[in-house]
Formats: C-alpha cells, structure tokens, sequence
C-alpha cells in the first residue's frame, strides 16, 4: 500500500521550477496569463498590495486548479517568501514530492528551521524519504515525531507502511493495532488493519469486518465483506471466500478486487468457463486493466481457445509491461 500523500489541497502531478519568485508580475514571463481573467482580479490585487501573501497563495491555487503549474509554484514560493506559514510550506513541498523529492527534503529541511513544531511539515519530510526509497531515514523521521506526539494516528498509519515495506509485518501490525486503540472509528485505519488480519489469516478480520458492517447504516460497504473473502480464502475455505466476494460485487458492482480474487479461485477449481466470464465483466468495468486480460486469456488457455488467449496475453503485456508472464505466454503460443 502506498503511503497516503498530505492531506492539504494543493496537489500538482508535474514539478516545474521558476525562478521568478522575486520579480513583479509586469517583468514575470506570466505577465500575460496573469492580467486575464479569473486571474486578473486577483492580479489587481497583488499590484495594490504586494506584500499580502494571502492574495499570491491564493492566485497560485487557482493557477494549479487551471493546470498552469509553473506560475503556481513560483506565486506559492513567493507567498511564502513573505510569510512563514504551514499551509504554504506543505503545498510547496507537495510540488516537489511529485517529480524532485530530494529537493523537497531540502525545502522541509528549510522551513522546519522556520517552523520546529509543525507536525504536517515533519510528516512532508516523512513522505520526502520514503518517495526516495529512503525507508530507514523515513522511519527515523516519523518515531522523532512520535516521540513527541505519541497519538499522531497519520503518523502511526505511515510508520506501519514504512515497516511492511522493510518486511517487518509483525511490527507494522503492531503500529497499526496501536493506531486502532487510539482512533477506533477511523474508517481507512479500519480497512488497513482488516486487510493485514486477513492476510495473515488472523480472524480478527472477522470481528472487525463485523463491527464495521454493523456501523453500515445503509448497507453498502463492500471492503469488509472482501476482507472476509481474502480471510476465508487464505485458510482454504474457498466456497465462503467466493461467497463474500460475490457479497462485496452485490454492494459494489465496480470492486475490481473482488472480481478478480473470485476469478482466480473459479480458475483454480478449474471452472474455467466462469471465471472467463469474471474476467470478461471485471474488463467491462476497466477495459485497460492488464491483469484481467492476463487472467482471462490463462482461462481461454485452459479451455483450448489458443489464439484468443493469444490475444489477451498480448493485450495484457501491452498495458502493462512489468507483467512478464503475459509475454512469455503468448510467446508460448
């Protein structure tokens, strides 16, 4: 599971720097876009009163909502060239974890020194460290914060997927409990943690998807009944594991996962036939999704529909290339 990205709005796919951070709007190679509109007003703005951060910050958040990344970054910077505040920090950062994250822990670096007890700018950091694969670094950023926040249920979510990602599942479940004793009715933490039980085939997947399922008012939370699924399927209870999948399908007819698991059980009870047909409706769902092309030609494989399974193969590696073994079994055939 990837480790969940800062909570605060401004997220941008694409980092491009400036360095107009300092000039004016007349000499900024924006100049044009910014004296049109929406932008204009908040441009009018600016020239009236320069030294306002709040009118930049705002401007540049407009700018990313109209995909016009780099004169955003260069209004955030600038806003917090004038004042030193969290939310303006978090976004700049937010920018560089996309494509620099060595440059985002050098600007968390930076703005921690301006502001040493912000807890989301060390969590910024935390994310800087993993996005470079440095888990050790990450790890030792977010057990600084605990020890001054032990009760940091973000903090406790992130360290346990830093621990998983070093294979230490016994100590990223403990964190993970530790979270749940803190903030049982957070609902992320709750799927988190089932999913972990389930996994490792520990029925209090069982309970807890209980317990969630009877806070579902209306009746329409899939995870938990999936999470039984994966539960019952890991200890081979395979007709109660096709049961739940088809439970959590009923409450959510686009849950790729549970398509997908139940698929892959038909294809192991050699019911070819029908889990050709999951597969098929998994892709009527997700028409680019590799697995199910790969799983689906594994079923046409098996039922000697070659040059189909051919196909599909094909389709599969062709979406996704890191799925090797759809190449070698259309090289196969």
């Amino acid at each position: 599971m990837v480790i969940a990205r800062s909570f605060f709005p401004l997220m941008i796919s694409l980092l491009l720097t400036s360095s107009c951070n300092n000039e004016s709007d007349e000499s900024s190679p924006y100049s044009e876009l910014l004296s049109h509109p929406p932008y204009s007003k908040l441009t009018d703005s600016i020239r009236q009163n320069s030294s306002n951060p709040d009118l930049y910050y705002r401007r540049g958040v407009l700018l990313y909502k109209n995909n016009n990344n780099p004169p955003a970054l260069a209004d955030l910077r600038k806003a917090w060239s004038l004042s030193k505040k969290e939310i303006y920090a978090v976004n700049i950062i937010n920018i560089f974890l996309q494509e620099k994250p060595d440059s985002a822990v050098a600007f968390a670096g930076r703005a921690l020194s301006d502001l040493p007890g912000s807890v989301p700018l060390q969590m910024e950091l935390v994310q800087a460290f993993a996005d470079q694969g440095k888990t050790a670094e990450a790890l030792r950023a977010c057990d600084q914060i605990l020890e001054k926040h032990p009760d940091q249920v973000a903090v406790l979510m992130m360290r346990s997927d830093l621990l998983e990602q070093q294979n230490d599942s016994v100590a990223s479940l403990r964190t993970l409990e530790r979270a749940y004793q803190i903030a049982p009715a957070n609902e992320e933490l709750c799927y988190n943690l089932a999913f972990k039980y389930a996994q490792g085939r520990n029925a209090k997947a069982l309970s807890l998807c209980d317990s969630l399922l009877k806070n579902d008012t209306i009746s329409k939370k899939a995870e938990p009944y999936y999470f039984k699924g994966i539960y019952y399927s890991n200890i081979n209870d395979k007709s109660k594991a096709l049961d739940y999948f088809n439970r959590a399908i009923q409450n959510d007819y686009n849950f790729l996962d549970a398509y997908m698991d139940k698929g892959r059980i038909l294809y192991e009870q050699r019911k070819f036939k029908d889990g050709a047909s999951v597969f098929q409706l998994a892709l009527k769902i997700s028409a680019t999704y590799a697995d199910a092309y790969y799983w689906l030609g594994r079923c046409q494989e098996s039922m000697g529909q070659k040059e189909e399974a051919k196909q599909n193969y094909q389709r599969a590696y062709g979406l996704d290339k890191s799925l090797t073994e759809a190449k070698d079994a259309a090289d196969k055939l």
